[in-house]
């Protein structure tokens, strides 16, 4: 059986066999019968390891949390994800230091609280019409970010947009100008963070 479970850069939840390299979590959003019944449960979406300590689980079990798959961490960060403070707990703290530096303004991320990190980026991702996305400017769009050119989703990565496929990228032969108004998906204070030199793991098929 194909669940409903993999995840867009629009954050919507597809169902696709190929699964990615990462897995993440928004609570239960599935019901008895492995069907899809809400987007999220909390505010706290994580991005998680696929393998952690031997833990096994079978997908989509009765009241345990929904498994999300990721092509790789940047299209899980353009969904609204974080990383898991347990299973990547280095990625987190690195993560949740420079967010608060390119967001807050503290050099002291301990003083701050996930769960406003979490509130914050849920009051970015989405809302009851789905995806919250905010214009700008191409050539102050960071690399790691998507942007969303006809409904169509790329990555800005090594210079260069990589059209985004449910396998991996292409790179595209699409062309903006600096000034050239574009949609971005990636939620606007993880851009902020990708401005910082925050670098997103990016699958292979874009390039080292």
């Amino acid at each position: 059986m194909t669940f409903q479970n993999r995840v867009d850069p629009w954050g919507r939840l597809h169902a696709v066999s190929v699964r990615g390299e990462y897995m993440g979590n928004r609570g239960i959003l599935h019901n008895e019968q492995q069907q899809i019944v809400t987007q999220w449960r909390h505010k706290s979406w994580v991005t998680c390891e696929r393998e952690f300590k031997d833990r096994q689980r079978k997908v989509f079990s009765p009241g345990s949390y929904t498994e999300l798959f990721f092509l790789d961490e940047a299209t899980a960060f353009s969904a609204g994800h974080r990383p898991c403070a347990e299973c990547r707990r280095a990625r987190y703290n690195e993560f949740k230091a420079l967010w608060c530096s390119a967001n807050l303004e503290t050099n002291s991320p301990k003083s701050v609280p996930i769960s406003k990190i979490d509130e914050l980026l849920h009051s970015e991702r989405v809302n009851n019409d789905g995806k919250i996305t905010f214009q700008m400017e191409f050539g102050a769009v960071p690399e790691g970010a998507f942007i969303d050119m006809n409904g169509t989703a790329f990555l800005l990565w090594q210079g260069h947009l990589h059209q985004w496929s449910y396998q991996g990228y292409s790179q595209s032969d699409l062309i903006l100008s600096p000034s050239a108004v574009v949609t971005v998906l990636t939620p606007a204070s993880i851009v902020r963070l990708f401005s910082k030199g925050f670098k997103p793991l990016v699958h292979e098929s874009a390039g080292s």
